[in-house]
């Protein structure tokens, strides 16, 4: 079972309950950015004015453009010269904002620590493209590596990962390629504070108002985005906690203490290993929605245990 000192108040760090008071802070003195177009909150986004801190962008970072279900697909690309493996990363965003150029610290540490080749892929974002315009991209994007990455990065050996909304999609994606081709290629998958039922976990439904990055107002709007006003939202290629979950590979789920999305990582964790799949569990005291985007002692436990986890396999 879950150990439940893990969510005691002691256990969080005086440094990280300083992070999130000055998050809420930040937060609470703005105007709601979700109430916004959602083309402004990129803009803003872009120029650090969201939530999150931007991060430095990798210099070593290449685009391929593949072709796609409506049109091409780019690939961001950060790789070793001698790739043992490749990442195929889905970035967040609540399916509504996020590149794959936001992250490419995190990805630059696995192809440092774990030598993969990282691949991010830039799908469409709702509202403008709202499902399945995106599941279909990331879709397309592992098909195309499972064609080509032995010649371009000279290894089969797979990966798949992503945050919020990208550990949505990265479990979508396994699902898809399992029910619609017959296809279980991935070693590992690294989850991190995903959200896997757009009906609303308890954790959602009863957080409130109060702006640690999201609050359920914002949850609202963003599965709106992304569901229009007429899906059946718990349909499994939608919600994947309600999949059959059989088959899928190890898998890795985190969530901090104070995510609204921590209910989503606790039930989807417990389905995977109930479906027979091995799910290595890690909460971590305290911590905020992606909290690793945020520099702490915390954050840099939260990635050596994913580094960890990928060199494990």
């Amino acid at each position: 079972m879950i150990d439940p000192a893990l969510f005691d108040p002691a256990a969080v760090s005086d440094e990280i309950r300083a992070q999130n008071a000055d998050i809420v802070a930040k937060l609470s003195g703005l105007p709601d950015a979700w109430s916004a177009p959602p083309a402004v909150v990129r803009a803003r986004r872009r120029q650090g004015l969201g939530p999150f801190p931007l991060l430095p962008t990798s210099p070593r970072a290449q685009t391929i453009m593949i072709d796609g279900p409506a049109g091409p697909v780019p690939l961001r690309v950060i790789a070793p010269d001698k790739p043992t493996g490749v990442y195929l990363h889905i970035h967040g965003g609540g399916w509504t904002l996020g590149t794959a150029d936001e992250q490419d610290p995190w990805l630059e540490r696995l192809v440092e620590r774990c030598g993969l080749a990282a691949v991010s892929v830039e799908y469409r974002l709702a509202p403008e493209n709202p499902y399945p315009a995106g599941p279909d991209d990331c879709e397309a994007a592992a098909l195309w590596l499972l064609r080509e990455a032995e010649s371009h990065f000279g290894t089969s050996r797979f990966f798949i990962g992503g945050e919020s909304a990208g550990a949505h999609l990265s479990a979508l994606t396994m699902l898809r390629l399992r029910d619609r081709h017959g296809l279980m290629p991935f070693r590992g998958a690294n989850l991190f504070a995903g959200c896997y039922d757009l009906t609303m976990t308890p954790s959602v439904a009863n957080w409130g108002e109060e702006k640690l990055i999201l609050n359920t107002d914002n949850i609202r709007i963003i599965f709106d985005n992304f569901c229009g006003p007429d899906l059946d939202r718990r349909h499994p290629d939608v919600s994947p906690l309600y999949a059959d979950l059989r088959g899928l590979p190890p898998a890795l789920f985190s969530v901090g203490t104070r995510d609204i999305l921590l209910d989503d990582t606790l039930f989807m964790s417990s389905r995977w290993a109930a479906a027979g799949n091995k799910a290595d569990l890690a909460v971590w005291p305290g911590g905020c929605h992606v909290f690793p985007r945020f520099e702490s002692a915390l954050s840099e436990q939260a990635l050596s245990r994913i580094d960890d986890f990928v060199k494990a396999l």
